[in-house]
């Protein structure tokens, strides 16, 4: 049983991010995914802590973590700067080398790391996505109507935040139960948690900044790096959910393994059963992979 289980806000040189910190041995960050919190690792970071000093934090904008203005910074929000909270805030925690993973936007943020912070990660795991500027450069309609957050979340304010917070249970079901994941996955209070966070407008309006970040400058990132011919260093995983709009809409180009393969040449990677939101449906599966990556062959909780 862990022996290390807290949770409080660390003040960084931008922002303020929460994060809990649970178990001992080698350190794992999790970084959470639209619409979510950090309560998403619930069940993942207590199996995972049995191995790992496991941190789940807060992204900037989202949870108990603070919301810096793009007033003094316009790229407040962009997952370059979102990457830099991260490396700082594990340095704050005791680590300056670590192994990380992300779901959805937290992804994005954990492989923006492993590129800008190349020599401090030391294994990426990401989960049900493709870069950003992919995503945007094959999008079609059936991205527009599926992942509808990217497209309304970042059209010009205020439109996409009133529209949340005016209905903050209606984004929260659409999203938990749109995306192929079961409802019960999803405990009431786990709900209640996710509604709330949608329901302060400061928060609402971070979030969408984020978005609006995806849709300009990490594409722009991105495509730097394309430029460039840099790639992510650090062994990878990617996870995809095997009934998702991932494992269909890039069958044609080999899938997302064959995405991820022109930005690492260490990556390994698999469907698994369940809908987006596969680690909260599937959380023993899904910690056991993440294990046995993360703690090399042989590696059970």
């Amino acid at each position: 049983m862990p022996d290390r289980v807290h949770g409080e806000l660390f003040a960084l040189s931008d922002a303020s991010i929460f994060a809990t910190v649970t178990g001992n041995g080698p350190p794992l960050l999790l970084l959470h995914g639209f619409p979510e919190t950090h309560l998403m690792w619930r069940d993942i970071a207590r199996l995972l802590a049995s191995r790992f000093t496991v941190v789940c934090a807060d992204l900037r904008g989202y949870g108990a973590s603070s919301c810096p203005s793009t007033v003094s910074d316009p790229l407040a929000y962009s997952k370059r700067a979102m990457a830099k909270d991260m490396i700082e805030l594990m340095a704050k925690v005791g680590f300056g080398h670590f192994m990380v993973c992300g779901h959805d936007r937290g992804g994005r943020v954990a492989y923006r790391m492993a590129l800008d912070h190349s020599g401090l990660i030391e294994k990426l795991a990401v989960l049900d996505i493709v870069p950003t500027d992919d995503s945007w450069n094959r999008a079609d309609d059936r991205f527009a109507l599926a992942f509808w957050p990217w497209s309304l979340l970042a059209q010009s304010p205020p439109l996409p935040e009133r529209l949340i917070v005016g209905a903050p249970e209606a984004v929260i079901d659409q999203a938990l139960e749109g995306w192929g994941s079961s409802a019960t996955a999803f405990p009431p209070e786990v709900k209640r948690a996710y509604v709330q966070a949608l329901s302060d407008p400061d928060h609402v309006h971070a979030i969408c900044e984020e978005y609006r970040a995806a849709a300009s400058i990490d594409r722009e990132h991105d495509a730097e790096d394309r430029i460039a011919d840099r790639k992510i260093d650090c062994p990878m995983l990617a996870l995809w959910s095997a009934t998702g709009a991932l494992a269909e809409w890039y069958a044609s180009e080999g899938g997302p393994l064959a995405l991820w393969r022109q930005w690492s040449d260490k990556v390994e990677g698999c469907a698994v059963l369940g809908g987006h939101f596969f680690p909260e449906e599937h959380p023993r599966d899904t910690a056991e992979t993440l294990a046995r990556f993360f703690g090399g062959p042989g590696t059970a909780l």
